[in-house]
């Protein structure tokens, strides 16, 4: 669940996320695990990347969004 005391709202922060160029574009973003809990909730921040057609994986305190439906293939 995000934190009350966010300064930012879930709905500005999440079109600040996905209005980056990186996202345009079809390239990759990163967010902190603790920084999309903060502002949206993991659920909520799943649903939006789901919603787009986009894929998400965690890696630590790390979640790299790949903002294209393109297949992903673990290289190592």
């Amino acid at each position: 669940m995000f934190a009350a005391t966010s300064p930012f709202s879930p709905e500005i922060w999440l079109r600040d996320v996905f209005d980056s160029k990186a996202v345009t574009h079809g390239q990759v973003i990163r967010r902190k695990t603790r920084d999309i809990e903060r502002y949206v909730g993991m659920q909520r921040f799943l649903d939006e990347v789901r919603q787009r057609g986009f894929q998400a994986v965690q890696n630590r305190e790390q979640v790299i969004v790949f903002c294209n439906s393109a297949p992903i293939r673990r290289l190592v």
